[in-house]
């Protein structure tokens, strides 16, 4: 990418890659929509960089990004992005980052609260990726709204995610997401504190020079989500249309969220 060309890059928010018979979630896409999604990609001339490689070009200039980067970004730690995704990327010579929710890891024991989503990466599968270059970074320890957290347990879930993947894996992570993609200025600092590079959130619109490392833009693929407007996301085309149910209902979650997070809370 040339000084003279806008910085505008599409970050990738993706969960679970399997077929509607596995799972129920609407934001999981099928192994073979994933495939025609990096055939296109590969097809246009997309490049992939990671996060942190994205990161580090925007706040640092450290390094140089190739003339269409990409981000891919997995959410959460499903089992299939070991044995559906990676071999596809691997194909294409794509790489991508995971974000892992450390009390969900499959060999973890007992989630101290609630049960697991699905079939999660184990710490094996982790140390694998992370092996084959794929950034691993934290996506807290039991993915609560970390805005309705207070102090004490806002900072537990953000260090204790990152120290875990620190320890296992050997090497700093530096980029976290966050759940549900909320977060505030109480989260946002938090995550400074504690040596976060980055962070990711949500918001459907396309990375920009101007964006905030600590709330970096992802758009949103999910399983209705066809090759046609797949292409408009990574163009950053009709964002505005095909993300509009999408906005609405961010609005009043974010309304609702405020509010509960006025209310007197127990430390």
């Amino acid at each position: 990418m040339t000084p003279t060309t806008p910085l505008r890059v599409p970050i990738l928010m993706y969960h679970e890659i399997a077929p509607r018979s596995a799972t129920e979630s609407r934001l999981a896409v099928s192994p073979d929509s994933f495939a025609g999604q990096l055939a296109l990609l590969h097809d246009e001339g997309y490049q992939t960089v990671t996060a942190y490689e994205l990161t580090r070009a925007l706040t640092h200039g450290a390094g140089t990004l190739p003339d269409r980067p990409v981000v891919l970004t997995f959410d959460d730690g499903f089992a299939d992005f070991h044995s559906q995704a990676m071999p596809l990327l691997d194909q294409y010579g794509f790489t991508a980052t995971v974000y892992v929710t450390t009390g969900w890891v499959e060999d973890a024991g007992p989630p101290p609260s609630g049960r697991r989503p699905g079939r999660m990466l184990s710490w094996s599968q982790i140390e694998e990726a992370a092996h084959a270059g794929i950034e691993i970074g934290a996506h807290s320890h039991l993915h609560p709204q970390l805005d309705q957290l207070p102090v004490t347990a806002l900072r537990d879930e953000l260090s204790v995610s990152k120290v875990q993947l620190e320890d296992r894996l050997g090497a700093p992570v530096t980029g976290m997401a966050y759940p549900f993609g909320y977060s505030n200025a109480q989260v946002r600092q938090a995550a400074r504190e504690l040596r976060y590079g980055y962070a990711c959130a949500v918001r459907n619109v396309m990375m920009t020079g101007e964006s905030d490392p600590l709330a970096l833009p992802r758009l949103t693929v999910r399983d209705s989500t066809r090759l046609a407007v797949f292409r408009d996301l990574v163009r950053g085309s009709n964002l505005r249309r095909i993300f509009l149910k999408d906005r609405v209902l961010t609005k009043g979650f974010a309304v609702a969220r405020r509010s509960r997070a006025a209310l007197p809370r127990s430390a």
